[in-house]
């Protein structure tokens, strides 16, 4: 059975999209890269870092409250598809929470900013590109809650919900490498 031109329209835009966003990040990661241990001074992802575990573990969750949410929305729960979005956004918000309380840490405690040295700035940069792009996935898992819970949404839209569930779990995967670079390398 062949999708609706709408729907392979729909999935080849948004993989067009991811593409370009994996160029923007590959871009980033290799700046990090290159800049690595080049700061005159400090302080450096040794002096300041930590795993952000707890973040982590909820952003990552989110791949399958997305997942179970299109899923139910394919089998004509409407209000169980606003729930498990509804719960992604709730993941995604503390994903930032932790992502922001980390932040505070660094500029306020640790004095790493943008501007301190080569790592401030890549690591900013890095890791608030990746930030925001948290930011607009949840704008658009939060209209689709919220259009479901208005009535706006029906199980034929599954297939445009999964459409965008790839942009989620592409920044959930984005977010594994920048883990690994930034954090544990």
């Amino acid at each position: 059975m062949s999708q609706p031109m709408t729907e392979w329209r729909g999935r080849v835009g948004m993989c067009c999209v991811i593409a370009a966003e994996a160029a923007i990040f590959t871009i980033f990661v290799v700046a990090y890269l290159f800049y690595r241990g080049k700061s005159l001074s400090g302080p450096t992802p040794a002096d300041v870092l930590q795993l952000p575990v707890l973040p982590t573990l909820c952003l990552l969750s989110s791949s399958l409250t997305i997942h179970a949410g299109v899923k139910a929305l394919t089998k004509g729960n409407v209000r169980g598809f606003a729930r498990w979005w509804l719960l992604t956004v709730a993941l995604g918000a503390a994903f930032l929470t932790g992502t922001a309380l980390e932040w505070h840490r660094l500029i306020y405690m640790d004095g790493l900013t943008i501007q301190a040295n080569l790592f401030g700035t890549t690591y900013f940069s890095l890791v608030g590109l990746h930030a925001f792009h948290v930011t607009v996935g949840l704008a658009g898992l939060t209209l689709g809650s919220l259009l479901a819970l208005r009535g706006h949404v029906r199980p034929s839209h599954a297939s445009r919900s999964d459409v965008f569930s790839l942009y989620w779990h592409f920044v959930d995967g984005v977010w594994i490498v920048v883990l690994l670079v930034v954090y544990v390398v």
